[in-house]
Formats: C-alpha cells, sequence, structure tokens
C-alpha cells in the first residue's frame, strides 16, 4: 500500500510550479449509465500514464470509493466533512493501491449535506472554494457525480472545467442527454462560465444489438463522442467486488483497455471543443431546473506498462 504522500499530496517543496489541473465531472442523471465504472477507471488510468490523479466521490452510496478498495469505516474525514467546513480537502484524501491516484471518499452523510446547505448562500460553491485552492501539485481531478441533477451534482458541475458523459446505447438516452445539457447550459450561465463538455462515452457498449448502432449514429450526429468505446465486460463489473480498478484486477481485459483507450484519447486529444447548445434532432425536451440556480504482479510497474502511449 503505497504512503499517503504517494496517493495524495502535491508536489515536493521547491519543484517547478505546475499549470492547474483539469477537473472533470462524470454526469448523467440517468442510473445504471456506468458513471462510477467510468469515474474510477478513468482516474486509474490517469494515473497508470503518470498522471498525479484524485477521485473525489460525489455520491452519498460511495462506490467509487468501495471501487478504489477504501471500505466504509476505513476512515475518519469524508466529502461531507469538506461540504460543511469541517474539515479542509487535503485532510480528507484517502491514498489508493494505484500509483499517484488518491480519492476524497463519500458516505451516506452526504444526503444530509444537501438538506443542511439547502439554505446556505454559498450552497453552489461549496465544492468549487473547497477542492480548487487544495489541487497544487495534481494534473487531474475526476469527481464522481451521482444520478440526479440535486445540489451535489451541481456543486460537482461548479467545480469541474469539463463534463464526460457516460451513455448506455438505448432507447432513452437521448432525451435524458437533452435535460442534461440544458442543465449544464444554466450552471455555466449562473456559476461556470468555462465549463465544457468533453464528449461523450459510450459504455456498456454490444455491437451485436441494431438499437446500439442506432442511438450511437444519433448521438455522434449531434456530439462529440469518443473514440473508444466501452465494451459489456465481465471483469469490469467483477473489479469492484474486489475493491479494485479494472486495471489492477485484470489490465489485460476490453474493459480495462477501453479505459486505457479513452485516457489516452484524452491526454492526446484537443482542448474541449464540444458545442452543448446542440440538441438531439426533434422537439428538445425542457428539463427542469436544477436543485440549484435559482491482481498484477507488481501494480507500480503494470501501471507504468499500461500508460497510453502518445
Amino acid at each position: 500500500m503505497p504512503s499517503p504522500n504517494e496517493g495524495g499530496a502535491p508536489g515536493k517543496p521547491g519543484s517547478a510550479p505546475k499549470p492547474s489541473p483539469v477537473i472533470f465531472a462524470v454526469a448523467n442523471q440517468k442510473g445504471g449509465v456506468g458513471k462510477t465504472t467510468t469515474s474510477v477507471n478513468l482516474a486509474a488510468s490517469f494515473a497508470a500514464a503518470e498522471c498525479r490523479t484524485l477521485l473525489v466521490d460525489c455520491d452519498p452510496q460511495g462506490n467509487a470509493s468501495s471501487g478504489v478498495g477504501v471500505r466504509r469505516g476505513s476512515f475518519e474525514l469524508s466529502l461531507y466533512d469538506v461540504l460543511i467546513g469541517r474539515a479542509a480537502l487535503k485532510d480528507a484524501i484517502v491514498a489508493t493501491e494505484v500509483p499517484l491516484l488518491g480519492v476524497v471518499p463519500a458516505t451516506q452523510d452526504l444526503v444530509a449535506a444537501e438538506l443542511e446547505l439547502v439554505d446556505a448562500d454559498d450552497r453552489a460553491v461549496r465544492l468549487r472554494n473547497a477542492l480548487r485552492p487544495q489541487l497544487a501539485g495534481y494534473d487531474y481531478v475526476v469527481l464522481d457525480c451521482p444520478p440526479s441533477l440535486g445540489l451535489l451534482t451541481l456543486n460537482a458541475l461548479t467545480a469541474a472545467h469539463r463534463v464526460l458523459v457516460p451513455l448506455q446505447c438505448e432507447y432513452y438516452a437521448l432525451e435524458g442527454l437533452t435535460h442534461l445539457m440544458a442543465t449544464i447550459d444554466r450552471v455555466r450561465s449562473a456559476f461556470n462560465p468555462e465549463l465544457t463538455v468533453e464528449g461523450v462515452v459510450l459504455t456498456m457498449y454490444d455491437g451485436r444489438n441494431s438499437l446500439t448502432h442506432q442511438v450511437a449514429d444519433e448521438v455522434k450526429a449531434h456530439f462529440r463522442v469518443f473514440d473508444a468505446i466501452i465494451p459489456r465486460n465481465v471483469k469490469l463489473s467483477e473489479a469492484p467486488s474486489h475493491g479494485k480498478p479494472a486495471l489492477l484486477y485484470d489490465a489485460q481485459s476490453k474493459g480495462a483497455q477501453g479505459y486505457l483507450s479513452l485516457a489516452r484519447e484524452i491526454l492526446d486529444g484537443p482542448p474541449a471543443a464540444a458545442d452543448t447548445k446542440k440538441r438531439p434532432r426533434g422537439d428538445a425536451v425542457e428539463a427542469e431546473p436544477p436543485a440549484e440556480p435559482s491482481p498484477p504482479q507488481n501494480p507500480g510497474e503494470r501501471a507504468r506498462d499500461a500508460r497510453p502511449r502518445s
């Protein structure tokens, strides 16, 4: 197990200052589309590319935390303590088995945070104010959002620079995407003008299904869709029960390779340029306002071997 400094601490004193890290919010209000799987495995893939990475679990279910081996009861401070001002973010970071990857865990207390902050004037920017000043030395931050457009997701979108949208190719996907894009537009207007959509990631992809191809083609006609596709893969499903990202559970699995390809595409690709004002064909569905605007042999060796190549 790496020391806390390996997983979560900023760079060494006296080292040359690094550019500000890029903060990704992995968001989709529809449940079961692979948000947490994408957050965990993308963060691990960034770390495998020797980028110091922080995973922030914004979901009260805490699945991203357990997905990197941080079990409930094994830590003292969580994102809840950060949001209510009880602790600094740097004190809540927990090291993981993946070198260069730290996590700010979540508990069910986050449900209470939404209620406790409802009357606070800064309720929409609590995460941004706590997060951005504490990121010296990091390269990437990945925020795992809950399956809703409530206060926690609003905080993540307000804190992020870019949004990554996992999308399962099914009938209701486009309608949900329309709601999310409308919310992103509102957040950009009210709180975070630099927020952009990095792209859509097709998850649980089954190329044998004709509907999968139809939905994928429709999404590609209106949004930036990554070339990297995440297939249905049993290893991706098994890895969380072992408290490991797929990269550590089975680096050669199609799921792990899919996320390595996604990380490589983000690292090598152009800056986010997706136009969030585009909408799927037909009449756009007006979204409800968001809750607030009103085993590897050696993990270190395997991570280095699996780093995305430019």
